[in-house]
């Protein structure tokens, strides 16, 4: 995942911010593989009893007197380090480019290690306060709603609290400069030129990339494979119709949206990237308990949110780099919400508990709508929890003038200021010279 998101931001920043963005995803993943050994698994999984399902105590630094050396929990652990690096990724693509380092390290080593644990504990931790897979439900530590949060794979848990992040992140930074020539004043398109000529390259790979690496997040959070392999299955499938049906609803209705160019539609590169995401992302809460229809429905249904989002943001005058702010939180919130919906009642037995299937599947199939219910106080819980501290984090740091690179960094790029890189990406010399000719070139 951290490759695809690597690959998708280089394609989208200017030249001149190039190393910057790429040691940014890499320490994504390499920070928060030791913030994460500290303390952010043991927020996550760790024992959340004595908390009321607040946040585990348990397992800090891998102590293995609690963490007990299975094979399992260090399976676990690196499959949720996993997620955690995506989440400070989808936070450093909507606020590159004018964003200083030191606020990054910031921002991403409280997010790994405290703020996004606790949202992990809430969800997925079988004693966490709002989390479906909790097996008992006793008065000291009672089920959200009696069925809990359905969130599969993170809508919620991962690209919501990444998303809410951002947006805070955003808003408190400013536009770039490219983007807001005056102070205060609309967002104006960025030139054609501004992104690298390989851009449409990285941004495609790292699409695609990204969809194959979603097959690991949402097949994979069985967390078993023997006696699950219908629902890893089922999961890949709906996961493959909502990306699929996203993406292809993005490109036609935001060619509809932008209207004609010179008398014809165009047909946009970004659209059907984005729309892919936005299926992904929306399809990720209820990929295990939903029928292939419903995942077409669902993919459908994320273009409207996407492109609704993106121009409120523009609306709102808020610069997301990689407008990863419609796909995540956008398409993360409506995912949760679908997931009340359009859960039926074998399948959440299958990846849940068949006890209370009747209960708590969705309300298209005759659920009491207690998921409905539980998904909307998770998905205001979050907005509440993220935002808050973002706005610690971020302000902060605003107010110690230490969020924002400097009027003439940004112009020169934060290659050459911060990472010694004094000299465009030349193409190397290939001891081949070019001879004009009327009707093209030739050797």
């Amino acid at each position: 995942m951290q490759t695809g998101f690597a690959m998708l931001e280089v394609g989208t920043v200017n030249k001149k911010n190039t190393s910057n963005i790429l040691l940014k995803n890499v320490l994504d993943a390499s920070v928060g593989s030791i913030v994460w050994m500290i303390t952010g698994f043991g927020l996550a999984i760790g024992d959340a009893s004595g908390s009321g399902g607040f946040m585990g105590s348990t397992h800090m630094g891998l102590n293995e007197d609690e963490f007990g050396g299975e094979g399992y929990m260090y399976g676990m652990w690196l499959f949720q380090w996993a997620f955690a690096a995506t989440t400070a990724t989808i936070v450093s693509g909507a606020v590159a480019e004018r964003c200083t380092f030191t606020a990054y390290i910031t921002y991403s080593i409280l997010l790994t290690g405290f703020v996004y644990p606790v949202v992990v504990c809430w969800g997925w931790n079988t004693t966490g306060w709002a989390s479906a897979w909790k097996s008992v439900d006793d008065d000291e530590n009672p089920l959200l709603m009696g069925c809990g949060v359905i969130d599969f794979a993170g809508s919620g848990v991962v690209h919501m609290t990444g998303g809410v992040a951002a947006l805070v992140g955003s808003a408190l930074l400013g536009a770039r400069k490219a983007r807001q020539p005056v102070a205060g004043g609309p967002l104006v398109e960025l030139p054609s030129d501004y992104a690298p000529e390989y851009g449409p390259i990285f941004q495609t790979l790292g699409t695609l990339v990204l969809w194959m690496g979603w097959y690991g997040f949402n097949g994979v959070s069985t967390l078993y494979i023997v006696n699950y392999g219908l629902v890893a299955a089922k999961t890949m499938v709906t996961t493959t119709i909502a990306a699929g049906t996203g993406a292809v609803t993005t490109l036609f209705v935001g060619s509809l949206m932008d209207g004609k160019t010179d008398g014809q539609y165009t047909l946009k590169l970004g659209n059907v990237q984005n729309g892919l995401l936005g299926g992904l992302v929306a399809v990720t809460a209820s990929c295990s308990v939903i029928e292939p229809y419903a995942a077409f429905v669902i993919g459908f249904l994320s273009c409207f949110v996407y492109l609704g989002a993106v121009k409120t943001l523009d609306a709102l005058r808020i610069d997301d780099v990689v407008l990863a702010i419609p796909v995540h939180l956008f398409c993360g919130c409506f995912g949760v919400i679908m997931a009340g919906l359009f859960a039926t009642k074998e399948n959440y037995a299958n990846a849940y508990y068949s006890d209370r299937a009747d209960d708590c599947a969705g309300v298209f199939y005759g659920g009491n709508g207690c998921s409905l219910a539980a998904g909307v106080v998770f998905i205001l819980s979050i907005i509440a929890w993220v935002g808050a501290w973002s706005c610690v984090v971020f302000g902060g740091l605003r107010n110690m003038g230490l969020l924002r690179v400097e009027e003439h960094v940004e112009e020169e790029g934060m290659d050459k200021s911060e990472h010694g890189v004094t000299s465009g990406y030349q193409p190397g010399n290939t001891g081949v010279e070019l001879a004009a000719v009327d009707d093209g070139s030739s050797l």
